[in-house]
């Protein structure tokens, strides 16, 4: 069975940034995904397309085929007091240069934002994802291909709802929240991917 839209594939990979492992799955945890249905980037997708269980894979996805390049427009400023919990309080727990935060969106959407400076007033926060900019060479080897079945269709591999658009989750992250989800619904790096939650 060949990879194509709608089959669910598992795959084990090592995804190299600059010299450096970012990310990994091993055969023994591989990332796995319906194929077509937006999970992963379209380039990534696209490059595993007609291939077969034990089939190895090598390929280079450039800054725009993968997460964009880098925008100075995504690091703003934000009032500290917009990190207040329910009973008002700023929740000093979480402004932790480094932390990764989900946040609203003006269309509600979540978005992921780094903590990079906390002042009295302010936190300044990044929402370019991780791999912003980067150049991403993965090499792996396709574990297996199957069919999805109707409820993978509506419900995704592990409960979670397959989005219209793709939410981009797959396995091409360092220590962000993009993680790819493996077989026990947990991420493959980062815990706020919403993969199987």
């Amino acid at each position: 069975m060949t990879i194509d839209k709608n089959k669910v594939v598992a795959v084990s990979y090592e995804l190299e940034v600059e010299g450096n492992i970012a990310d990994k799955a091993g055969s023994e945890k591989p990332l796995e995904y319906i194929h077509g249905t937006g999970m992963l980037l379209p380039k990534f997708e696209s490059a595993l397309e007609g291939k077969e269980p034990g089939a190895t894979f090598e390929f280079t996805l450039t800054p725009e085929e993968g997460y964009g390049q880098y925008s100075d427009e995504w690091k703003i400023e934000i009032p500290k007091s917009s990190f207040a919990g329910p009973d008002g309080k700023v929740r000093e727990d979480l402004l932790v240069v480094g932390y990764t935060i989900p946040m609203l969106n003006s269309e509600g959407q979540v978005i992921n934002g780094t903590v990079k400076a906390v002042s009295d007033d302010t936190v300044t926060m990044d929402f370019n994802h991780p791999m912003a900019g980067k150049t991403l060479h993965f090499t792996g080897k396709v574990e297996s291909v199957r069919e999805a079945t109707d409820k993978e269709l509506t419900e995704g591999l592990h409960g979670e709802y397959l989005p219209q658009e793709g939410c981009h989750c797959g396995g091409h992250c360092s220590d962000g929240c993009d993680g790819g989800c493996h077989g026990d619904g947990e991420c493959s790096c980062g815990d706020d991917c919403g993969c199987g939650k």
